[in-house]
Formats: C-alpha cells, structure tokens, sequence
C-alpha cells in the first residue's frame, strides 16, 4: 500500500497576483525615467502615480489573500528601491540637475537615501514595537512613496503654474537634497494605517474624496503640488502627537477620542481634585412648598420675644413700634412680608 505524503511534504504556493502587481510597480516606476528621457515630464509623473497606487494596493491584496511570503517582502522593498528612489533621482536629474555642476551628485545622494530607509524599516524589530507601542502608528522618516510624491513639488508647479524660482537647478538640487535627509531621519511622519475615521465623519470623508478625485481628473499637477504640501503641513503635528504620547504613557493603547480625557484624569488624581458635583433638578412643587413653608415661618411671631418683653409693658410702648406700624424680629411683633405692607416686587426687565 502506498504511503501518503507527509504535510511537510507540501509547500506553501506563491500566490501570484500580490508579486504580479508588485512588479507591474516596478516596471512603471522605470517607466517614469523613459519617459522623462523623451520630455513627456507629464507622462513620467503619471506613470509615478501610478506607481504609488500599485505600490499600495500589493501588500493589502496580499493580506486580503493571505499570501503574505518572504519572497514577496524582498521584492516588494527592491520595486520601492527602483520606482521611488533611482527613478524620481533620474527623473529630476533629467529635468534640471543635468546641466548642474553637483546635479548627478545630488541625484545620487537622493537614490541611496532611498536605499537606506528601506533597509531600515526591513531591519526594525517588534521589540521597539513592544518598548514603545503609540510607536505603530508613525513611521521613522518619511516614507519612500511620500518622498518621490514630495521630491516632484517644483516639477508639478512648472507643469501646472510655469517656470519661475522653483524650477531653478539650485532650488531643486537644494529640495531634492532636503527630502532625502527627510527620509533618512528620525523624523516621526503620520502612518495611515493607523488612522481611524468616526462614523459621524464618515460621510463628509466620502465627499471630500470625490472632490479630491475631481480635481486630480481635470488638474492633476495641481491636486499633487496640493498632496505634496498638505503632507509637509502635517509634519509639526505629527512631532507634537508623538512627542505628547510618549510624555503621557497612560494614554497608550487608549482610542484617539478618549485620550485627552484618560491624561486630564489621571492629572486631576494626581493634584488630588474631585470631579464636579452634578446639580441636582428640584421637583418645582417641591421648592413651591419649600418656600411657602420658609414664609410662613418668617411670619409667625417669635415665642421668647412675646413673654420676655411684654406686649402690653414697656416692651412695645418703650421701643416705639407702635407708633412707627415697623415690625422687628427681635421686640416680638410678627414679622411682615411686603404682599402685606402693600410692596410690589420688582419687575425684571
């Protein structure tokens, strides 16, 4: 009887689509550089887009799919390499570092900073993770994908605005060396993954990314020059969210809405404060009776000064209460409201 082959004996497939998309990124990216060579600048920044959507979608496929591999991640980093790092390098050295002196040298500065933020996040370990968990939700330098969207600012202002001061070899060689030190430095930049958006938000989202997709359809250079400064408008923000989690560690693992108020807790503990007293509603029958009673006790005569003083003695002819009609509290007479010395309240105006 022939014996069945082990589970060992099966290997786990390759599951093509995710490695098929991941290299269709590749080949647009390099796409990107023939297109610049020819001046088809606009054809190279869609063929970059493009790029960048493929690049997006081969990882969550490949999860979707659970096809997650080894041999995935490894090329999925060299397409990166390629499409968001030599390629944009090429690109801008074609456009206007060519005639530069230190053009080539900045393009080269640009393609191995790529290089070394993506070896760094294939070297990053869980431990930090683990030390450090508000730390999932940033990346450490800004990301390959956003630095080829950013390094293209002055490319898409020339194509949609015209020449003007920055599209000068200067300006670009300095921005292009920028963006690299961006991304080679520690830098805290915002991960989408781990953006959470309310239901309540929900639908305006929805709206305002139909817009986006309107303006990328009829101005794209326009809609990325928009991108490209929208993200370095969030960076400060992103330094302070980070440089905040990490002096708060109660909020950590605590959803974005609830954070403020676990820290604003946890001070109030500290200082020794009690939280505000709700304010009780009185029934209004209840303060109509309680302020009935309240009068008619005013109104009574009070029982020591009647016997102590006299009405008849001295007590009352003395003090001359009689001849004024006044009552006091303290001679014995009742005490009258102003419904009975005839007073109207005051009106509220």
């Amino acid at each position: 009887m022939p014996q069945m082959p082990s589970m060992a004996a099966y290997r786990r497939p390759v599951h093509l689509l995710p490695n098929a998309i991941t290299v269709l990124a590749l080949c647009s990216g390099l796409s990107a550089v023939q297109f610049a060579l020819i001046g088809r600048f606009d054809l190279s920044v869609a063929a970059g887009g493009v790029a960048a959507l493929l690049d997006a979608l081969d990882g969550r496929i490949a999860r979707l799919l659970d096809a997650t591999s080894k041999l995935g991640a490894e090329l999925d980093s060299l397409a990166d390499c390629v499409a968001f790092g030599v390629a944009p390098a090429l690109v801008m050295y074609v456009w206007r570092l060519e005639g530069y002196q230190l053009g080539w040298v900045t393009a080269l500065v640009y393609a191995v900073c790529t290089a070394l933020r993506l070896a760094r996040f294939n070297t990053l370990t869980d431990d930090e993770d683990e030390e450090r968990p508000y730390a999932k939700e940033f990346f450490v330098g800004i990301p390959a994908p956003a630095g080829a969207l950013t390094i293209g600012l002055p490319l898409y202002l020339e194509l949609y605005v015209g020449p003007g001061w920055w599209s000068a070899p200067m300006t670009v060689g300095i921005w292009t060396l920028l963006v690299g030190a961006g991304m080679v430095s520690r830098l805290p930049t915002l991960s989408l993954k781990s953006v959470r958006v309310s239901p309540s938000l929900l639908v305006p989202l929805l709206v305002g990314v139909a817009l986006a997709a309107a303006v990328v359809i009829t101005e794209p250079f326009l809609a990325l020059a928009l991108m490209a400064g929208c993200y370095l408008a969030l960076l400060p923000y992103t330094i302070y969210r980070y440089r905040w989690l990490a002096r708060h560690p109660e909020a950590w693992g605590v959803p974005l809405r609830q954070r403020r108020a676990v820290v604003r807790a946890r001070s109030a503990r500290r200082l020794g404060l009690r939280p505000p007293r709700r304010r009780r509603i009185a029934d209004p029958r209840r303060a109509g009776t309680t302020a009935r009673r309240t009068r008619l006790r005013r109104d009574q005569p009070s029982g020591s000064g009647v016997a102590g003083s006299g009405v008849a003695g001295s007590g009352v002819a003395g003090s001359g209460v009689a001849g004024n009609g006044a009552a006091s509290p303290g001679n014995g007479m009742p005490r009258r409201s102003w419904r009975r010395l005839g007073l109207r309240s005051a009106r509220r105006r």
